[in-house]
C-alpha cells in the first residue's frame, strides 16, 4: 500500500494543475452531474479547472490528452458522510485509543483509506466526528492522494453541556477550523436509536452554528430525534432508520437535508463482525440490532424517496472495512431502494455539492468548476453497477488513476 501511495504521488506530481497548458479529454458519454447526458464531448481543462465543455469536432484533429471515448465521464462523486479515520489495527481489530497503535501506524492507515476512497471515484468526502481529520485534511491539501476533505473535528452530544456550553463549543470548533458541526442526537442503532440530546440542546447548537455560517449534521435514528433536529434548524439529518412519514414530511417542509443509508454500513459491520465484536456496544445484542436494521433501512429509504420535496443526499457512513467500497451504497439505493440510477448519481454529485456547501466548486461538469472527473466502463445512468468499474480519476486537474485512458500527445 505504501508503494501505491508513493506511485500515486509521483503520478499526481507529473500531472500538476500548476501547468497552465490545457488538458483535453475526449469523452464518449458525459453525465454532467445535474441530470444531463451528452455524447461525443471534448472537455478542456486548464489550471485545475474546467475551461470548456463542447461537442467533439466532426473532423478528427487536435490534441487529445486522454482518450475516454470508450467510457462514460461524470463528475467525481461526493460522499457526505465518510469516516476516513476509522481503520483496523495491525491485529485486525477496530482501532481504539487504548490499543497501543503508534501515531505513524494510524497515519498510514488513514492515508491508505484516503487513497482507496479516491481510487473508487470519491473526489470529495465529508468526515463528521474525528479530530484526526484536521491533519489528514491538511496532508491531502498538500498533495497526499485522497478526496477533498471536509471535517467537523470532535462531535458534540448530550454530555457536551447545556445550551450555553454548547454554543461556546460550537464557537470553539469554528475557531479550530471545523468545516461543519456534528451532533449526536440519538443512541446508536445498536442501542435502539432513542433521542439523547434535548430539544433545547439542539436549538442552541444548531442556532449558534447557523449564526456562524456553519452547517450541522445530526446523527438521529429515531423519528423523535429527527423531528427535533429539523425543528431546531439543523442542516442535515443522518441515518433515520426509524423515520416515519410525518417526520419525513417535516424535513421536507423545513428544507432539511436527509442522508439515509440503504445498506453498505450495516452489511460492512456484519461482514466484518470478527473485527468489531467485543469492543464497546459491538456485542451480540448490537449485531442482532444491526441485522434487524437492514430491512428497516431499505424501507426508510423507500419512504424518503416517496416524500415530495425531500432533499436526499448521498452519504455512506463508511467505517473501517468499507473504504473504497462507497459506491455499494448507491447500488443498494437503486437495486433495493428503487431510486432511478440518474437520480442516485445526481444525489452524489450536484446535489451533494449543494448539501456540503461546495456547489460553486464541484459536483458538475461545467466551465469554471474544479476538474473533478471520473470515467467508468459502462453507463451508470442506465446501469448503476458501472460505478464499480472506475478506470480514470482526476481531482482538481490532477490525474490519480488512469488505467484505460490512452494518452495521445
Amino acid at each position: 500500500m505504501l508503494e501505491a501511495l508513493l506511485l500515486a504521488g509521483l503520478l499526481a506530481h507529473a500531472a500538476s494543475p500548476t501547468d497552465e497548458h490545457s488538458v483535453v479529454i475526449a469523452a464518449g458519454t458525459v453525465l454532467d452531474g445535474r441530470g444531463g447526458r451528452a455524447t461525443g464531448v471534448r472537455i478542456v481543462i486548464r489550471g485545475g479547472r474546467i475551461e470548456s465543455v463542447a461537442p467533439a469536432p466532426r473532423t478528427p484533429g487536435g490534441t487529445v490528452t486522454y482518450d475516454l471515448t470508450r467510457y462514460t465521464v461524470l463528475p467525481g462523486l461526493i460522499d457526505a458522510h465518510d469516516h476516513l479515520a476509522w481503520h483496523f489495527n495491525r491485529e485486525g481489530r477496530l482501532h481504539t485509543k487504548d490499543d497501543a497503535e503508534t501515531p505513524a501506524q494510524g497515519a498510514l492507515a488513514m492515508a491508505a483509506n484516503a487513497w482507496a476512497t479516491l481510487r473508487a471515484g470519491i473526489t470529495t468526502a465529508q468526515s463528521p466526528g474525528s479530530p484526526e481529520d484536521a491533519d489528514l485534511r491538511a496532508a491531502i491539501a498538500s498533495g497526499l492522494p485522497g478526496p477533498r476533505l471536509l471535517t467537523s473535528l470532535e462531535p458534540l452530544d448530550q454530555s457536551s453541556g447545556g445550551p450555553d456550553e454548547l454554543r461556546a463549543k460550537v464557537r470553539d470548533r469554528k475557531q479550530a477550523g471545523a468545516d461543519l458541526i456534528k451532533l449526536s442526537a440519538s443512541k446508536s442503532i445498536r442501542e435502539g436509536g432513542a433521542q439523547t440530546m434535548t430539544d433545547a440542546q439542539l436549538e442552541a447548537a444548531c442556532g449558534e452554528a447557523n449564526a456562524l455560517g456553519l452547517r450541522t449534521l445530526v446523527h438521529a435514528h429515531s423519528a423523535e430525534s429527527m423531528a427535533a433536529a429539523a425543528r431546531a434548524g439543523c442542516s442535515q439529518v443522518e441515518h433515520g432508520v426509524f423515520a416515519d412519514e410525518t417526520t419525513l414530511r417535516l424535513l421536507s417542509e423545513r428544507g432539511t437535508w436527509f442522508d439515509p443509508q440503504c445498506g453498505l454500513v450495516f452489511r460492512n459491520y456484519l461482514d466484518n463482525k470478527e473485527h468489531f465484536v467485543g469492543i464497546g456496544n459491538y456485542n451480540d445484542a448490537g449485531f442482532a440490532a444491526m441485522e434487524r436494521a437492514v430491512p428497516l433501512a431499505v424501507a426508510a429509504f423507500r419512504k424518503a424517496l416517496a416524500m415530495p420535496g425531500l432533499k436526499i443526499v448521498f452519504g455512506t457512513d463508511a467505517v473501517a472495512g468499507a473504504h473504497g467500497r462507497n459506491v455499494e451504497e448507491l447500488v443498494c439505493r437503486v437495486e433495493q431502494g428503487g431510486q432511478r440510477p440518474m437520480d442516485a448519481i445526481v444525489s452524489a454529485t450536484a446535489r451533494a455539492a449543494e448539501a456540503v456547501g461546495l456547489a460553486g466548486e464541484t459536483g458538475a461538469i461545467a466551465p469554471g468548476l474544479a476538474a473533478d472527473l471520473i470515467a467508468v466502463d459502462g453507463d451508470p445512468g442506465l446501469d448503476v453497477t458501472a460505478l464499480r468499474r472506475v478506470v480514470f480519476v482526476m481531482r482538481g486537474g490532477v490525474v490519480y488513476r488512469s488505467e484505460a485512458a490512452a494518452a495521445a500527445r
